[in-house]
């Protein structure tokens, strides 16, 4: 185990996507192969809440996985950069994270599984990138930058924090605040309550998650479109009259290509007050989009419980 670092610096430090992009595209892939095992493992839950990651006070965890009668966890701990596979009875492995390819990594964590008598299969294909370097045949993503990756786990732990903040007025149906591994995001959805229209979805999985009118807002570190990190919110359906609205605060605005309401991480860290800026536009895209959408928002929403700072 490496020695215990003690962090400082910015709470909304610079993330220049280009200075970072290698390293993200193979962190990206890593947190793919071990959300396959939690995948693999835990059972369904309604819009695939199962699936995702949680922030940590040092990382990303799994929380707990079910095998048989015993549980493990597997955390990714960027303070110390390792992975740990922790198990109930007390066993343990962990990996270090540096720089490696992503067939390296994923021959090390299957065999580190193995040793602790995890048995699971996994399949090694990416899902929702434009990679399509089966897992266990990549030697072309290898990079680890661990000051840009330490950038990027202390950002989302300030937008966690906010978004946990966000989501305590809303009593509908409302997600967790969720790492969705496969589009490399952090977020949180509401639901309208109402059952989406019936329609054809490309896959399965899609339509597995697809019953309610939805508003998601979150944060990504940018790719394809977009290549910036950014705040982003949208709506499913999309309302009429969505793409004209105008939402606060400045610059943030609707983006055609990505059919989502954006705002730039850089113009958030260089405000002088992130939390009322990323706030503001939490609220006002929704409150556009419920709007819009007729969502009843009055059955939905309570006052501020705990009025104040």
């Amino acid at each position: 185990m490496a020695a215990q670092q003690t962090l400082t610096g910015e709470e909304w430090p610079a993330l220049p996507y280009e200075e970072w992009k290698d390293t993200l595209v193979t962190l990206h892939m890593w947190t793919q192969i071990v959300g396959k095992v939690k995948l693999a493992l835990v059972p369904f839950l309604n819009d695939w809440w199962q699936v995702p990651f949680s922030v940590a006070a040092r990382g990303l965890t799994t929380s707990t996985i079910p095998l048989g009668s015993r549980v493990f966890q597997i955390d990714f701990d960027f303070v110390d950069h390792r992975l740990n596979i922790l198990v109930g009875n007390g066993s343990a492995r962990s990996l270090p994270l540096r720089p490696r390819s992503v067939a390296d990594f994923y021959r090390a964590f299957m065999a580190a599984l193995d040793e602790l008598g995890i048995r699971v299969k996994i399949t090694t294909n990416p899902v929702e990138v434009e990679n399509t370097i089966p897992f266990d045949g990549d030697s072309v993503h290898a990079a680890y930058d661990p000051a840009y990756v330490q950038r990027w786990w202390r950002i989302l732990l300030e937008v966690d924090r906010l978004l946990q903040r966000y989501r305590s007025r809303f009593v509908g149906k409302s997600s967790p605040v969720q790492f969705w591994w496969g589009t490399f995001d952090l977020s949180e959805t509401r639901y309208s309550g109402r059952p989406l229209a019936e329609r054809q979805w490309p896959t399965r999985w899609l339509s597995l998650g697809a019953h309610q009118e939805i508003a998601e807002a979150g944060f990504w570190p940018g790719s394809g479109k977009f290549l910036e990190p950014a705040f982003y919110a949208f709506a499913v359906p999309e309302p009429p009259g969505c793409r004209d609205a105008i939402i606060s605060p400045l610059p943030a605005g609707y983006h055609p290509d990505l059919s989502e309401f954006i705002v730039p991480y850089e113009e958030v860290r260089q405000s002088s007050s992130p939390d009322k800026m990323v706030l503001d536009f939490l609220n006002s895209t929704y409150e556009v989009e419920a709007d819009l959408g007729g969502w009843d928002r009055k059955a939905l929403e309570l006052p501020d419980p705990l009025p104040g700072p």
